[in-house]
This record gives C-alpha cells, structure tokens and sequence, in this order.
C-alpha cells in the first residue's frame, strides 16, 4: 500500500467538489487572493478557533476569556488554561508566516504553542505514549526513537503530494495524531496545521473556525480517528473533516446572505440616473467603505479585506475613478504617498433618500 495509507471515496470526491463550489461563492474568481471577511469577522473567528481547540483539550476558559487575554486583559482563572491560550494565540498569529512540510516551522509552532506549559517545548517526545479515552486505551503511538522518521516521511510527502489540498489536508492531520510526535499538544497542533495547509490554498480557510465545528461534533471527531486506526487508513477520517468544512463554509454562506440582506434593507434608495443602476458590486463596496470618511488606497484594501493590490486596483478603485464616483484629495499628484480618495458628488447621489429601486446582490464584507 502506498504512503500515506488512504483512498478517495465517492463521498469524499463530492464533498471536495462542493466545497469548491462553496468558496467560488464566497470568494469572487477573478480575485482568488482575497480574503472576504471584514477585520473584525477575522479577528471574531481567530477567537472562536482558538476557544474550540483548547476546549476540546478540556481548556475551561470561556469565549470571553479568552478573548480578554487576546487584548491582554487580566483573567481569573487556572494558571495553566490561561497560558493554553496565550500559547495558542502566538501560534495562530504567526501562521502565514510558516511553510507546511517544513520541520523546523513544525518545531517551532510547537514551542510556541507549548512555551511553559512544557519542559521541551519544540522537541520531538522522548518517551511512549497512548491517547485514553475514559479509562481505556484508544491509541499508542509509534515508539518515540521512530517519530523522527515518521515525521519526514510525512512532510516529505506533503511537500510533494498531487492531491487536492482538501484532501492532503487531512490525509496529514490524521497521520499527525498517529504518529503524536510530542509529549503533549498534538491535537491543537494537528488542528492548526490543517488550517495551515488549507490557507496556503486559499487564504480565507485562516480564518474558518474549523475548531469551532470539531467542538461541537468532537465524540464523532474521537470516533472517526478511532475508526481511521482500526482500519490502518484515513479515509473515515477524511470524510468526517470534509463534512466538518462543508459546514463551515456553509455557516459563511449563511452570514454572507444576512450581511447582504442587511445592506439591501440600510443603504438608502439610488437616484434614476440609468449610470448610478449599474454599480458593480466591487464598486458598490467601495463607496460604502467611503461613505463616512476618506481612506488610502491601503486603509481601503483593510476595509475591503483584500490583499492582491492589482486586482483591487482592477476591480474596485480604477471603475470607480473611471465612472466619477470617487476622486483623488490630490488630483495633480495620482501617485502621491500621501494621496486618498474620497466619494464625488456623483457618489455621494448614491445615497441620497429617493423612493427608488434598491440595489440587488449587494455585498457588505469588509465595510
């Protein structure tokens, strides 16, 4: 059998094939790079990850501690729990940084997540070890003077691997938690490099609270790595993760639609001008981000949650200067470093009150 041990199941092949499908929804295709969550959405989801992991690793802080500890406030609570988190959001903020099948971004992830929660933090156990469930045995890992060789065996696939990145994704979390590399912390680590991989394909799966889902469904989580065991292959695995990102692509859907339905029902009534009738939604988004103040280029980019500056330029700034909608503060100087753009009068009529038709299919994320 070939390494890693898997296969591709009917199941699996439709679950990738319509999450594919969920992020073209998302996610516009002629700008793949962008992430369409606003600041404060990403931040909200960054939390919410990090509460489930260490939930499932029975960390008994709440949501709002943790968030509190993200804005270094002080919390009352176990000593222990608290640095779980403070681990944990030092790993997750220095996660585009690292490169998935490299061994040292490995270790220091680890160190990172594990700094004073653990004597060798970023080193490989050096000792046996077995994951319980209750009182009982559910796993013993591989003797620990092999899980070197485990480990590069595994990246080295990974690094080479043709599979799709849903599925590589996961064929790696799974052997991960077999081959449970260190002493402590392999679950959360195993977790936060699935979503490493997965966002070096596309950078929104960031910030997808997966975690969140694998929380509230985590004895099918158990269950599935069980299974996967007793069957020496990850399918089962594979197929329960897939299931796990088909719903949280759906609850970002779901949000997507009630941001846009809001939008729909706040902004006021356009004028009849047949020009102002047909806004892109790119350029629409760009004259409600506009709409309260002037910004850069940069500060608009923030706003938009976006980050591939050609097709901001394309999509959004170049048609709305081109349609009059926006200008420049300095119009003699376009490349200014201190240039910022601001609504015209043609834009600002977008807003006017008027009994009109309101625009359809307008996005909000990023505003």
């Amino acid at each position: 059998m070939s390494y890693p041990p898997y296969s591709i199941t009917e199941l699996a092949a439709r679950r990738v094939a319509a999450i594919d499908g969920q992020l073209a929804n998302i996610a516009p295709l002629d700008n793949p790079l962008s992430v369409p969550f606003s600041p404060k959405l990403r931040r909200e989801n960054r939390i919410r990850s990090i509460h489930a992991s260490l939930a499932i690793e029975n960390n008994t802080l709440s949501l709002e501690q943790v968030t509190a500890i993200m804005d270094g406030k002080p919390v009352m609570g176990p000593l222990r729990d608290i640095q779980e988190v403070r681990g944990a959001v030092a790993a997750y903020e220095k996660l585009e940084l690292w490169t998935p099948h490299k061994m040292a971004d490995v270790l220091e992830a680890h160190a990172l997540m594990m700094h004073e929660l653990l004597s060798r933090p970023g080193m490989f156990r050096t000792g046996g070890v077995g994951v319980f469930k209750g009182s009982h045995i559910a796993h013993i890992a591989p003797p620990a003077h092999l899980v070197q060789g485990h480990m590069e065996r595994l990246l080295g696939w990974l690094e080479t691997t043709k599979e799709h990145p849903l599925i590589a994704s996961c064929v790696f979390h799974y052997e991960f938690e077999f081959i449970h590399p260190f002493a402590d912390g392999n679950g959360r680590m195993g977790r936060l490099w699935q979503t490493l991989i997965l966002s070096k394909w596309k950078p929104l799966m960031a910030y997808m609270p997966v975690e969140t889902l694998v929380h509230n469904r985590q004895d099918a989580y158990y269950d599935s790595l069980g299974k996967a065991d007793a069957q020496g292959e990850a399918t089962v695995f594979i197929e329960f993760m897939l299931a796990a990102l088909q719903d949280a692509l759906s609850d970002i859907l779901q949000g997507k639609k009630q941001q846009t339905d809001q939008v729909t029902d706040q902004v006021t009534d356009q004028v009849s001008d047949p020009a102002t009738s047909q806004i892109t939604e790119q350029v629409h988004r760009l004259l409600l981000a506009l709409r309260r103040k002037e910004k850069s280029a940069a500060q608009l980019m923030q706003a938009l949650g976006l980050r591939h500056a050609p097709s901001f330029r394309k999509g959004y700034l170049n048609p709305a200067l081109n349609a009059g909608f926006i200008e420049r503060t300095q119009p003699d100087s376009p490349q200014s470093p201190s240039q910022r753009y601001r609504l015209a009068a043609k834009g600002r009529s977008v807003f006017r009150k008027k009994n009109h038709s309101r625009p359809k299919n307008i996005s909000s994320e990023g505003v």
